[in-house]
């Protein structure tokens, strides 16, 4: 089913639908789907963005006249004005983001005096820009990080923003406000987003609740389990290695430096009111840097996968000793017992012998290794 989209949200899921469907190799009808517009629609935004722009998605009565070319002077207050939306935004970006506006062309060391003649270089700016380069996988969809951008306290609660972020194009999926933390919630946000952009291959958390077990590391949770059963590779950061998860990091630091800092927002409305309108900008105007300046929204598309209407059976090989995990999260194997995790209670597991190692065995829940037992080592069961 289609989701109701906010009004203040529509300008930006036209732009991006725009944007993924002018692809050559754009699936345009399932496109459509996944907004929950009909082709026809989808076609007039097509139509209107390739002769208009970004002004032809506007309702129509709003359109602003076309801006005349810049002159000199003109440049140098566009440079101003793009620096007063963007504090944290150098030279390069900037440069390339006049040039992207079609306001000309301005090389970024120009950029740079222009912003130094009027003080706006500071080293808090110098901070927020520092470089930070990354192993990067090589298509969308391939890798999204996942990440709770800590704790902010917002007039009478506390909020936390949850990202997802893809790997490959550095494309903002998600950016949420939530009050709590729990599976449910998180469940229901990753739903809506599935159902727009299909499924990734992995995700990759770090430790902390809902997608890790604080107590039990490495033990999967109830949200993993549903991860795993849409067929995702679920992976975690290292504890205390949050590089690993590194561009989701770099991520919270911009998001930090252009939104949070500000503060003050008197309701979760007008929070989430800022963050669609800065990941609006993070994804279609903010040139990237790890991306040759390009911005992520020209580096990603949907992945083909689709969320599917109700999950499959878990089902395991012909040759896979198949045991039900019991109560408390324990498995009862060759007259021991191991503790596999509370989140897998009730449901099947395979138990494979590991050839090149004798009494060595790995326990999966569907493709997803829960646990090795080695019945060499008697500390290991409970």
């Amino acid at each position: 089913g289609s989701m109701p989209w906010k009004p203040q949200d529509i300008m930006s899921i036209r732009e991006e639908f725009v944007v993924l469907a002018s692809r050559a190799d754009a699936n345009r009808r399932e496109l459509c789907r996944r907004f929950g517009i009909s082709p026809q629609t989808g076609y007039t935004w097509l139509e209107r963005y390739v002769a208009l722009g970004r002004e032809g998605l506007a309702d129509q009565s709003r359109r602003p006249l076309a801006s005349p070319w810049r002159t000199d002077a003109r440049l140098e207050q566009a440079v101003i004005e793009l620096r007063g939306e963007h504090p944290a935004w150098g030279g390069r970006k900037i440069s390339r983001r006049l040039k992207d506006l079609g306001q000309g062309v301005l090389a970024p060391s120009t950029v740079n005096s222009i912003l130094n003649r009027h003080g706006l270089i500071t080293d808090q700016a110098r901070e927020a820009s520092a470089p930070w380069t990354r192993f990067e996988r090589d298509s969308p969809n391939a890798l999204w990080q996942g990440d709770f951008k800590g704790y902010f306290n917002l007039a009478q609660q506390r909020c936390s923003p949850l990202t997802l972020l893809d790997d490959h194009s550095r494309f903002n999926i998600a950016l949420e406000a939530c009050s709590e933390i729990t599976t449910a919630t998180v469940q229901e946000k990753m739903r809506r987003v599935f159902a727009r952009y299909g499924l990734p291959l992995q995700m990759n958390f770090d430790n902390g609740t809902p997608w890790g077990s604080p107590k039990q590391p490495g033990q999967i949770t109830e949200l993993g389990v549903w991860l795993v059963r849409l067929g995702i590779r679920v992976t975690h950061s290292r504890p205390y290695h949050p590089q690993t998860n590194g561009k989701d990091e770099r991520f919270h630091r911009t998001l930090k430096a252009e939104v949070l800092n500000g503060g003050g927002f008197e309701s979760f409305a007008a929070l989430q009111a800022k963050l669609d309108r800065w990941r609006e900008i993070y994804n279609h105007q903010r040139p990237h840097e790890a991306l040759q300046m390009a911005t992520p929204i020209t580096r990603y598309q949907p992945s083909p996968r689709n969320l599917p209407e109700k999950l499959a059976p878990v089902e395991y090989g012909a040759s896979d000793a198949i045991h039900r995990v019991g109560w408390a999260g324990e498995l009862r194997f060759r007259g021991r017992k191991y503790k596999v995790s509370n989140a897998l209670m009730h449901y099947e597991v395979a138990v494979r012998a590991r050839p090149e190692a004798d009494g060595v065995f790995d326990v999966y829940f569907a493709h997803h290794r829960c646990l090795r037992i080695d019945l060499r080592d008697t500390a290991q069961s409970i």
